[in-house]
């Protein structure tokens, strides 16, 4: 696979004690190892997951009860794990009416993710749901064609200014980031050697990533 633009996304656990005032650091973690993989556009939606799998325990289990919060990549969908001791405790969709108390939970994983489901072992259980991440591969880029052209060249400026590695999968953020300003000065550089004017062509550069963007969010919505 060219693996220019590639983010690794390592799967990541961590332990704690099923209690409400886990959930907002809980949700704080979730979004900065989002953060890290790129994954913002399921930010929320990954929040929301967490929030309502962790109160489920806390709601049908226990309080108190040691629980385990675990992030992954099943293919190009994001993997939440919410794992807890309790063989006997359930989650069940419920229809829940406007003005019900509770129930409300895993209606809410339902709608807000792809798929969901349960997993039983002699010991423990596994409660986890999975959301799209609209990614070209486990370790790929979101941003269709001008994000997969962009890694390919920061790929070629990887490996030119590191001799020997593999482009831009060999790189650090700080590096990659650093070979994107090369990219756009050469490039500014080379419009102006032509005899182009380099503030229209940025005017029109940064037009046209604005409707780009524009067009992303309104498919989205």
């Amino acid at each position: 696979m060219d693996c220019a633009g590639c983010v690794p996304r390592k799967p990541w656990d961590i332990p704690f004690v099923a209690e409400p005032r886990e959930v907002s650091a809980l949700r704080r973690i979730m979004r900065l190892h989002l953060g890290f993989w790129g994954l913002h556009e399921i930010t929320e939606a990954a929040q929301l997951c967490v929030t309502e799998l962790v109160s489920n325990v806390i709601t049908h289990v226990g309080a108190g009860t040691p629980t385990t919060l675990a992030v992954s990549m099943n293919g190009t969908y994001l993997r939440i794990e919410v794992q807890d001791p309790d063989t006997r405790a359930l989650p069940t969709l419920l229809q829940a009416g406007a003005d019900s108390e509770g129930g409300r939970g895993m209606a809410l994983v339902d709608a807000t993710a792809d798929r969901w489901g349960v997993q039983l072992y002699p010991n423990r259980k596994i409660t986890w749901c999975e959301l799209s991440t609209r990614l070209n591969s486990p370790d790929g880029h979101s941003g269709g064609a001008p994000v997969a052209r962009a890694g390919a060249m920061l790929g070629l400026y990887g490996a030119a200014s590191s001799p020997g590695s593999s482009g831009l999968s060999a790189l650090s953020v700080a590096a990659a980031q650093e070979a994107a300003i090369n990219v756009i000065a050469d490039l500014l550089h080379w419009l102006q050697a032509h005899g182009h004017d380099v503030d229209e062509a940025m005017d029109r550069a940064q037009m046209r990533f604005e409707v780009d963007v524009a067009g992303g969010e309104d498919s989205l919505a």
